[in-house]
């Protein structure tokens, strides 16, 4: 039989890896190396040329999507349907696991499954339950300590009891929470992996059936599987050990949700006799942009260790750009957008990358400045995200009391016990007498028609509103900001959660104080400060993200952005403490996962990838003067080339600089300055030299402000 026609378009190594003998094999497929080639290839090979029957066949992928692309080359390659494989995500299969042995496994048979909204339901119905306060026990930390264990195998009764009181009452919610799904027949995902490990492991003719079918086991993303999924791998494959596995340990970025990149660097142990092969040609990237990911990411000790190569040409240089700033940064970035699509190419053949969801906030507004269409990839728009239209609707509700959308927003957010119940004869009552909500709730609590429980909590709410008001008047708008997020609780109701998702929504709050302190209000249009601003929130939040389908800029968070490529990359933000993040300096193992981000980063782009970082950002409310990455100092000179903005400006404020370099400048102690926006002032202190020279002007109009010299464009009088 002629199987040349699988193997005619794999290089060296893909072919090595495609024709190997059964047994255990690890592929460390480097990025843009054709990993998924490499296995849908796999596939048609033992099936055409081992006579392996596709009902032997057990494929598990990390997404529903790859399985089904994977399907349907594999399809397309062999020319008929490949019946009775099993092949899709490990959650698809532990499903099918259950539905097929739901006895076996405790269940019954028409049990139902819990997506992530509804698990967190299912927990808050827990609490009621137990009569815990949702304030001091927010559902989502919850649901990552619950999760948490069960990818880990721990049911409660497995999770060891101690002294400490916050974790003794957490397992006994957890304990409370599987009571409460076995009863109603639930299954969350988590559970989904546990209870098809359980059913397998415990139940040996069934482990032995599965493991007599399943003669082939492949698997990809390897990287990224948590302790349960290798445990529920290793004993399907325990029998035959015919178990090939596809992944990259410089592409495991997922540790905060699970993914132990120990797993794939533990592989040959548990397996001994494991043939390693690496695909080490990438099909992506020009040389220039490997040569720098890989001088980044060889600084990492715990990895297998492969160098990418191509041979195609070296193409550009990599380039650098040093900012001023995080709007220096971003309208650099538009800029060189703007020359890209000026030859012709598309926006979507663009992306921009970051850290930090927060820092999306500033390339937000340069594009829209600049009428460049874009999508917030994987996510929100920054106006547009919960947690920002929570702490808005604080503050249209103090600058409105009859703002009803707002009030029904924030009620109960932070939890404070005012439930449906209570809300809807709210409703009922505004409906009734035509007045507002707030109106309404004010009534309700006088006339004492609501239990004691809901007046109390009702009565609480109306007075922070009253308390924030007060506490507001006469604030500058990004103090009035600070104020409404830690006097509301939201700020403290997002920090007791855990995991990167809860953190970030605590970076994205204290972004909009920045957003705030930032914002130009124009006065001569009759609002006051805060009224424009949410006006500004709301329109900014009413422009449209560009429809998937339209031709856009993309901008991503460096995690969305793995398995993704384009032909222009910016790297932004790489500073200490934001990129690394600084939370990675504290935990053991992530900086190097930091440093893997980055790699993964770098590696998104095909012909052009820039660089950049900023000497100053003012990022989550606060002002900092940044050095350069770690990861920068880790890349040779010769490696990159440091480029300046041709924007408009950009003269005027290195002559600027330079003229204080050479001759300590004309701005100096006592001196009458000028400032766009702040007025006249008198410069109080100067410090620093060159581009880094700071200044301290008392305004007449704003009192004191510090400024950064190369970019304030005072005007001396």
């Amino acid at each position: 039989m002629d199987v040349s026609f699988i193997l005619d378009s794999l290089n060296d190594a893909q072919r090595e890896a495609v024709c190997s003998p059964a047994g255990s094999l690890l592929v460390l497929a480097g990025a843009g190396s054709g990993k998924t080639r490499v296995l849908t290839h796999r596939v048609a090979w033992v099936v055409q040329a081992c006579g392996v029957s596709p009902l032997s066949i057990l494929a598990v992928t990390f997404t529903n999507k790859a399985a089904q692309e994977m399907r349907g080359r594999i399809e397309h390659m062999l020319g008929y349907p490949m019946r009775g494989m099993w092949m899709g995500t490990f959650h698809s299969i532990a499903h099918r696991l259950l539905r097929a042995h739901w006895h076996e496994a405790g269940l019954e048979q028409g049990f139902q499954i819990l997506d992530s909204d509804d698990q967190l339901r299912m927990i808050k119905r827990t609490l009621k339950e137990l009569n815990l306060d949702e304030g001091y026990w927010p559902p989502k930390q919850i649901q990552w300590y619950i999760n948490g264990h069960k990818e880990e195998g721990r049911r409660s009764k497995h999770v060891l009891d101690t002294i400490d009181t916050q974790q003794r009452e957490l397992l006994r919610i957890y304990r409370a929470y599987e009571e409460l799904c076995d009863r109603f027949a639930l299954v969350d995902f988590s559970e989904l992996l546990l209870r098809a490990f359980e059913l397998i492991k415990n139940n040996e003719p069934l482990r032995v059936r599965y493991q007599q079918r399943f003669q082939h086991i492949l698997v990809d993303e390897f990287q990224d599987t948590n302790a349960i999924q290798y445990e529920w791998l290793k004993l399907f494959a325990a029998a035959h050990k015919n178990i090939f596995i596809v992944g990259d340990d410089d592409q495991s970025i997922y540790g905060w949700r699970g993914a132990r990149v120990e797993n794939i660097l533990q592989f040959e142990k548990d397996f001994p006799g494991t043939m390693v092969i690496r695909l080490e040609q990438n099909y992506r990237s020009t040389a220039n942009i490997l040569n720098i990911a890989n001088a980044v990411i060889d600084q990492n000790q715990s990895r297998l260790g492969k160098n990418l190569w191509t041979h195609d040409e070296e193409g550009e240089p990599v380039r650098l750009y040093v900012a001023y700033n995080e709007i220096d940064e971003a309208r650099f970035v538009v800029d060189r957008i703007q020359s890209w699509l000026d030859q012709g190419n598309l926006r979507s053949e663009t992306a921009i990358l970051y850290r930090s969801n927060a820092q999306s906030r500033v390339f937000e507004e340069v594009l829209l400045q600049a009428a460049i269409p874009y999508r917030v990839y994987g996510g929100l728009r920054f106006f547009e995200r919960a947690e920002i239209k929570d702490a808005l609707a604080y503050m249209r509700l103090v600058a409105s009391r009859q703002d009803d959308p707002s009030f029904e927003r924030i009620v109960n957010v932070p939890a404070r016990g005012i439930g449906n119940r209570t809300l809807e004869q709210t409703r009922d009552y505004a409906r009734v007498n035509q007045v507002s909500l707030w109106d309404a709730a004010r009534a309700l609590v006088h006339t004492k028609e609501l239990s004691s429980r809901a007046i109390s909590s009702l009565s609480l709410f109306l007075d922070l509103i009253e308390q924030l008001a007060s506490l507001l008047e006469g604030k500058t708008l990004a103090d009035q900001v600070e104020q409404t997020l830690h006097h509301s609780g939201l700020l403290a109701h997002f920090a007791k959660e855990k995991g990167e998702k809860a953190q970030t929504r605590v970076e994205n709050l204290e972004e909009l104080i920045t957003a705030a302190r930032n914002y130009d209000h124009d006065e001569e249009d009759g609002t006051d400060t805060l009224s424009a601003f949410l006006s500004h929130a709301a329109l900014e939040s009413g422009e449209g993200q560009a429809e998937e389908w339209e031709d856009c800029v993309q901008l991503m968070s460096l995690h969305s952005a793995k398995g993704l490529e384009f032909p222009l990359v910016f790297l932004t933000g790489l500073e200490e403490g934001l990129f690394p993040h600084q939370r990675s300096l504290q935990e053991p193992g992530r900086l190097e996962e930091e440093r893997r981000l980055c790699y993964v980063g770098m590696t998104r782009a095909m012909k052009l990838l820039y660089i950049s970082y900023a000497e100053v950002r003012h990022l989550y409310g606060r002002e900092t003067y940044g050095s350069p990455s770690r990861f920068l100092g880790e890349i040779p000179d010769e490696m990159l080339v440091e480029v300046r903005s041709s924007g408009p400006g950009t003269r005027d404020r290195f002559s600027f600089a330079n003229a204080r370099e050479d001759n300590g400048g004309s701005v100096q102690l006592g001196k009458q300055v000028r400032h766009s926006s702040f007025g006249e002032g008198i410069v109080l202190s100067v410090e620093g030299r060159g581009e880094h020279t700071r200044v301290q002007v008392n305004f007449e109009s704003v009192g004191n402000k510090w400024l950064v010299l190369a970019y304030a464009n005072l005007e001396i009088l």
